[in-house]
């Protein structure tokens, strides 16, 4: 039992120095500086800015700055049109997270180039903003955009859309990561919702900052605050305090003390401070209201008590700053969110007391649906696809197929799956568009597929027989190609083939059998412009039929063979030579004058010998 109770207390010990390093080692944060060849740092805080220099698309260019807000970076990275409609940062290696992603936007330091892109902005497949006429003028939030998302798989894309109006131009990315229960606003706050933010004001301050500015937390995510000094001429009031205020960089927003160090009240003149703002219809937001009792007059509770509406609805009553914090210069936070039908957003505070209405700080966030991805599997077999067909710039196919909505792959029909609640294609479209290459065998991935037309390209090589296990295919159109080989007996497994149109390639052999059945089920085959097709009525009737491996062999055999024969021939000629040679060396020996010159010859030779005895035994004695 002692044993068991030191492994427990061994085990928090280790729990709480995880969580006590990972808290000293801060949050994770990555800011890119687009089109940079180097690492930069910039003022005021040397803020490190990663260059993106090993990223392969775009093009890197000198930017200039739309706005004072923006950060100090000198290069940007634009993505011609020409390239294609979609054009993606995907970052690998973040941890699982809660993440505030923020790009800023530039323009290109070029007096040719449209001084203005428009374009939109997806996270993670997520539309979270259109730039409009205007923004490279203004010295707020449109200048970037900023959604509040999570990461699962330890990768983010960040892509821009173009929509015929110039190049996209992207000046810096920022991820930073925050508390996992940042900003939670109710039981639907998760995974499937982001926040895109809308408005941040700090109330009564001279001028816009970030949480940097303000000393505030690194798990705030550097939050941009533009300043708010008055909501109608005349009618509030800025104040402000040099006091510390209690409970702001507290767990899960951690907001900055100096958010609440100023404030904007309303007068007698007008008791009411409203803010009204533009919004897109038809949607829901998540409103944040930030408030300390930082008049030196209001000293205890009920003192000053106000109601908030929104939208004419009245969604907080009694408010006491002092009653609900605990007293004066002490942060409070209230947070509603609202259905909006119109294309106006009013926030409105209303005393309810003699005294006035005070807010610190407001900020504005639209909740959006996250869109669903496509099935992994069959986003391989695209991006397999596009590589083996060489497939042109121009088409972009980069990040999602289908998401977002608004900026599908161009070629690829989209569908969406109920019950795995995913995206899938349904229709591959490339027809005439040039195309070099060859149809891979991953192709057969796209298992929920019921078009595919490639036709009128120049794509070659075989067709592939894992074709044949796409069960939902019901048009296949692969006609006016180079494909060669023979016809996949495997297509005679589709039992939803409608249309198969082969025709206009280099195929040979016969057509499968399996095909031909086919027929009585009205699907329909165009098999012409193939001359080495047959077996099938319109076509030539097959001889006896060879595979081209057996055709292959067959040659390489004739070949050795030929081969061999030449060899024979060469030993038989030389062979046959010597003989007759030899035949001829015979036939000149017989001859009576060579018999005669033989005799001859001998008779000389010993003539000579019995000579050469003689004067070697010495004159004979005997007369």
């Amino acid at each position: 039992m002692r044993l068991l109770i030191s492994l427990h207390l061994l085990l928090c010990f280790l729990l709480v120095t995880i969580t006590r390093s990972i808290a000293a080692r801060g949050p994770y944060a990555m800011r890119i500086s687009c089109g940079a060849r180097f690492n930069v740092q910039t003022p005021p805080t040397n803020t490190l800015w990663y260059k993106d220099f090993a990223y392969t698309g775009g093009i890197p260019a000198n930017a200039t700055r739309p706005s004072f807000i923006t950060p100090p970076l000198t290069t940007l990275r634009y993505f011609p049109l020409s390239e294609g409609p979609e054009n993606c940062y995907i970052i690998n290696r973040i941890p699982s997270g809660h993440y505030s992603i923020r790009i800023f936007f530039g323009l290109v330091e070029d007096p040719n180039f449209d001084s203005e892109p428009l374009f939109d902005v997806s996270v993670e497949g997520t539309l979270i903003d259109s730039l409009s006429t205007g923004w490279s003028t203004q010295d707020n939030e449109q200048v970037f955009a900023e959604a509040l998302a999570f990461v699962v798989d330890r990768s983010a894309s960040i892509c821009f859309h173009g929509t015929g109006h110039g190049d996209p131009a992207v000046l810096s990315i920022e991820i930073l990561q925050v508390d996992n229960r940042a900003y939670y606003f109710g039981p639907q706050f998760g995974l499937g919702l982001m926040l895109k933010t809308i408005k941040r004001l700090s109330c009564g301050s001279g001028k816009p900052k970030f949480d940097e500015d303000f000393g505030g937390s690194k798990w705030g995510g550097d939050r941009f605050w533009n300043s708010l000094k008055t909501f109608s001429p005349g009618s509030d009031k800025a104040i402000s305090t040099e006091s510390a205020i209690s409970k702001t960089s507290v767990a899960p927003n951690f907001y900055a003390q100096g958010l609440y160090q100023s404030a904007l009240v309303s007068t007698d003149v007008q008791p009411d401070l409203t803010y009204t703002m533009d919004v897109e219809p038809n949607s829901n937001y998540s409103i944040w209201l930030h408030f300390a009792e930082i008049d030196p007059s209001v000293t205890k509770a009920g003192q000053r008590v106000f109601d908030i509406s929104i939208n004419g609805d009245i969604v907080f009553s009694a408010i006491d700053v002092i009653g609900m914090s605990g007293g004066p210069n002490t942060a409070l936070v209230l947070n509603t969110t609202v259905a909006v039908n119109g294309r106006i957003l009013a926030i409105s505070l209303h005393p309810t007391s003699v005294s006035h209405a005070i807010v610190n700080a407001i900020e504005v966030f639209q909740v959006i649906v996250s869109e669903a991805n496509t099935q992994a599997s069959e986003v391989s077999a695209l991006q397999a696809l596009k590589s083996a067909l060489q497939l042109p710039r121009r088409f972009g196919w980069n990040g999602d197929p289908c998401v977002p909505q608004q900026h599908p792959w161009s070629g690829a029909d989209c569908a969406f799956d109920v019950t795995q609640g995913k995206w899938f294609i349904d229709g591959l479209g490339l027809d005439n568009q040039g195309l070099r290459g060859f149809l891979p065998g991953t192709i057969s991935r796209l298992g929920h597929v019921q078009s595919i037309n490639l036709s009128g390209n120049s794509i070659h090589g075989t067709i592939p027989s894992s074709i044949g296990t796409i069960a939902s295919l019901e048009v296949l159109d692969l006609s006016y190609n180079d494909f060669n080989g023979t016809i996949p007996a495997t297509l005679g497994r589709l039992n939803s083939l409608k249309i198969l149109n082969l025709n206009g390639n280099k195929l040979s052999g016969k057509v499968p059998a399996s095909l031909g059945g086919m027929l009585l089920h009205r699907t329909s085959f165009n098999f012409t412009d193939n001359s080495g097709l047959c077996g099938i009525l319109g076509l030539p009737t097959c001889g006896p039929h060879l595979s081209s491996a057996a055709k292959v062999g067959i040659a390489i055999a004739s070949f050795i063979g030929l081969l061999l024969l030449i060899l024979f021939s060469i030993c038989w000629w030389k062979r046959r030579q010597n003989i007759l040679r030899t035949q001829r060396i015979i036939a000149a020996r017989e001859a009576p004058y060579a018999k005669a010159r033989t005799h001859f010859s001998r008779d000389v030779q010993m003539t000579i010998h019995n000579s050469r005895i003689a004067s070697e035994n010495g004159p004979s004695l005997l007369s």
